[in-house]
């Protein structure tokens, strides 16, 4: 996810935020934190570490290098690397573009005029910048792959790139009302049936599953421990039970019960004011909030909701899990505060042997944390509706690496350790709307940049999708993140006990292991450690975030800055055991200036749906001269954030 806006003659972007909010970074972390691992301890004895549990012993890179020819599962030719105004992806596939930003949603909706848009169409169009991408079969509960239900996260606006003529930093903080509101309303999530004939895909206009959630628009349920408390009340909602909209929507998840889970990320980067003089400042300033609006500094001249001065209260009520129902358009979200306030990445669903649900997360900022949830009550098959407040009650935990390849969850619970009055909590609801301070706290491991935290249906394994950490200094580096400087991200496995058919996702300790550090293998510098059969187009730099196939291959999507562009971002497909363990294969490659943000699969493995995120969002790149013009490519029409659709010529499963 790119969270920062560049200043400068021309106004773009939102890049990796500059900063780190965690002040645990200017002390030892604990015992691990001076240990630096070389690439073979960090691949070889983890590996050997973890082989007592769900993984067989891992081949360390000197067993396998020169011993196998073409080990991946994974059959197609990979692209080449390359950086240009398109979308690319490997021979054999098609690529459909399915939405655009501004494609009708709803019955209702306007047709889209770029120079004409107004708040009011843009609520009923498709929003920015694609995220998250689900695929939910219709009907529900089946695993129909050619009908079904694309929800789809919409989580910032390019403010220089959906309007003409903004092209400083003072055009942006004096945005008028309307466009302030079409951005509003260009955030939250979208709805949108689909069905394939043949090998092409369409929207199903007029569905009446179609939906649009937003930041201007839709009212929203609290529920669990913090809400109704006096921290999220607000001059508009005095029980602090209600709140208007959602905001920076990046990854999300699925429920065993087929509802959606749609994460909060980076919701500090709206608002405006001091936060040092309010009630709040501690909290405030713990999340990253400086005074200046990072993303949209005009709102708050005409929301003062945004301004943290005015209403110190309204930012609690953001950085939730957001929980709705896709095949009921009338189902009101509902912000989950069990699952704790963070910057959201995602949510990696999972049920375990026993009938508890289990959600992983990241929080994505440089040196926070990594967690999950585990609910109170079991899962019923039997009862969808049994199951509606499944997620209102249960523990949170947070991630503590140690240097052997042990890993503990730590409960943050109120009363427990330190999280006391003593410390400024009186209640779970104050652990849970400041989890990032209750986790510094507890000594849980500042990770680099915690993103997706994905668990694989076929074997249980989890896998954590770090981006990046060039903050990370040589006399901070551990076991979990082991490199300095770290810029281009890695990949770590959590192997939970248990075996592949019964494994305890609730336990309380691990063990782990690297599977993979992005860079150029080829490059001793970039000090990466992938299979050693790569090739100098499979490797990858700042994974993102991931989905696995039928076959328990991992594809990887990934969030390359911008301004260190020299390959386009991608999808990158990837065993995780066997001998193509850690081999990445380039499948797809977006348009310059993309982040290629979501990806999921039909349950037949026939389509891959991709959403392709901020195309032209570059130095220098504006509405009238963009670097791309990518999906439409016509005079006049800047790029849009699209989602697209990959199919197999011969209509076979991806990859395979």
């Amino acid at each position: 996810m790119k969270t920062e806006r560049q200043n400068g003659e021309t106004y773009v972007g939102y890049e990796e935020i500059d900063q780190c909010s965690n002040p645990a970074v200017v002390r030892p972390i604990g015992e691990i934190i001076n240990l630096r691992l070389s690439r073979r301890s960090v691949i070889k004895s983890l590996a050997v570490a973890a082989s007592g549990l769900v993984l067989g012993t891992l081949p360390g890179r000197e067993v396998l290098a020169g011993s196998l020819a073409n080990p991946s599962t994974l059959t197609f030719e990979e692209l080449e690397n390359g950086y240009d105004r398109y979308a690319h992806v490997a021979a054999g596939y098609d690529i459909q573009v399915l939405l655009r930003w501004g494609d009708p949603v709803t019955s209702d909706a306007l047709p889209f005029d770029v120079r004409n848009q107004s708040a009011e169409a843009q609520q009923r169009q498709f929003g920015y910048n694609c995220d998250f991408i689900a695929f939910m079969p219709l009907p529900r509960g089946s695993k129909n792959a050619n009908r079904g239900l694309l929800c789809v996260n919409h989580e910032y606006t390019d403010t220089n790139l959906m309007f003409p003529g903004i092209t400083s930093r003072e055009a942006v903080e004096n945005l008028p009302r309307e466009q302030a509101e079409i951005e509003m309303a260009a955030h939250g999530h979208s709805v949108v049936e689909v069905q394939r004939t043949g090998s092409v895909w369409r929207t199903v206009d007029g569905s009446p599953y179609n939906r649009r959630i937003s930041a201007l628009r839709t009212i929203m349920r609290m529920s669990g421990p913090a809400a109704g408390h006096e921290r999220l009340k607000t001059a508009e909602d005095i029980t602090g039970t209600r709140v208007l909209g959602t905001l920076n929507n990046c990854a999300g998840g699925v429920t065993p019960w087929g509802t959606m889970l749609i994460c909060e990320e980076n919701f500090d980067a709206y608002f405006s004011g001091d936060p040092a003089v309010t009630s709040e400042a501690r909290n405030h300033q713990r999340y990253g909030m400086t005074g200046v609006s990072k993303f949209s500094p005009s709102w708050a001249k005409h929301h003062e909701r945004f301004d943290v001065v005015k209403h110190p209260h309204e930012p609690n009520r953001f950085g939730w899990v957001v929980e709705f129902d896709p095949y009921d358009p009338a189902s009101v979200p509902t912000k989950r505060t069990a699952l704790g306030r963070l910057k959201h990445e995602g949510a990696g669903v999972v049920l375990n042997p026993d009938g508890r649900v289990v959600i992983y997360c990241g929080d994505d900022e440089r040196f926070d944390y990594v967690y999950k949830f585990v609910t109170a009550g079991r899962y019923n098959p039997d009862d969808r509706d049994a199951n509606r407040d499944l997620l209102d009650h249960g523990t949170l935990h947070v991630a503590k690496f140690e240097e052997d390849g042990t890993m503990h969850w730590l409960p943050l619970v109120y009363g427990q350790g330190p999280l006391t009055v003593d410390n400024g909590f009186h209640s779970q609801a104050d652990v849970l709307i400041e989890a990032r301070r209750a986790a510094d706290l507890m000594e849980a491991t500042p990770m680099d940049r915690p993103e997706d935290v994905e668990p694989s249906p076929a074997t249980g394994r989890v896998y954590v999708i770090l981006t990046n950490n060039n903050k990370r200094e040589a006399d901070r580096v551990d076991a979990a993140n082991p490199r300095a400087n770290n810029v281009h991200g890695h990949i770590i496995e959590l192997v939970p006990p248990g075996n592949a058919s019964a494994v305890d996702h609730a336990a309380v300790t691990y063990r782990w292991n690297v599977l993979l550090r992005g860079g150029n293998p080829h490059n001793a510098a970039d000090d990466a450690s992938y299979h050693p059969q790569v090739s100098d187009n499979g490797w990858l730099t700042c994974p993102d975030n991931a989905t696995f196939d039928q076959q328990g291959r991992m594809w990887i999507t990934t969030d390359n800055s911008a301004d260190e562009k020299t390959l386009a971002d991608g999808v990158y497909g990837c065993d995780v055991e066997g001998a193509g363990r850690a081999l990445t294969k380039l499948f797809f490659s977006g348009p310059r200036g993309s982040e290629v943000s979501g990806v999921c699969l039909t349950p037949d493995d026939t389509t891959m749906f991709i959403s392709v995120q901020h195309p032209g969002e570059e130095p220098g790149s504006d509405f009238d001269k963009p670097t791309t013009r990518w999906p439409d490519f016509r005079p006049g029409v800047p790029p849009r954030p699209s989602v697209v659709a990959i199919t197999k010529r011969d209509g076979g499963k991806i990859g395979a």
